[in-house]
C-alpha cells in the first residue's frame, strides 16, 4: 500500500485530501502543522509528500528545501498546495525541489489522479 504524508494547517482541505486518498486505498498521514514535518517524514518514508507552502510555523518552501537537502529523503516527491499561483511563486517552487505544483482552490478529483499517477497506480 503506498504512503502519503500530507501537510495543511486548513483542517477542511486536510480532511477532504485524507477522505479522497483513504477511499483510493492510500494510507494517509496527517500533519496540521509544519514544525515536526521533517521529523514525521523520517519516520513514515512516504511515497509521496503533499505540502501547503503557508504554514504558521515553517513554511512548505523551507520544509521541502530540508528535505531535498537530506540524503535519505531528498528522492521522496513533493506536491506543493498552495494558493500562491503567481508565475513566481511557482518558480520559487520548482527551484526548491517541488515535483508538481497545484494552486487551490483545486479539484479532489484531479488531486487524486495526480496523485495516482504519481504513485503509479493509474485511474
Amino acid at each position: 500500500m503506498s504512503k502519503v504524508v500530507v501537510i495543511d494547517d486548513e483542517p477542511f482541505i486536510l480532511m477532504m485530501i485524507e477522505d479522497k486518498l483513504k477511499r483510493a486505498g492510500i494510507e494517509v498521514v496527517a500533519l496540521n502543522e509544519s514544525i515536526t514535518a521533517v521529523e514525521v517524514i523520517r519516520k513514515e518514508m512516504p511515497d509521496l509528500i503533499l505540502m501547503d507552502w503557508m504554514m504558521p510555523e515553517i513554511s512548505g518552501l523551507e520544509v521541502c528545501r530540508d528535505l531535498k537537502a537530506d540524503p535519505e529523503l531528498k528522492d521522496i516527491p513533493i506536491f506543493m498546495l498552495s494558493a500562491k499561483g503567481q508565475e513566481e511563486d511557482i518558480k520559487r517552487g520548482v527551484e526548491s525541489g517541488v515535483a508538481k505544483y497545484l494552486t487551490k482552490p483545486f479539484s479532489p478529483k484531479v488531486l487524486l489522479e495526480v496523485v495516482q499517477e504519481e504513485l503509479g497506480k493509474g485511474t
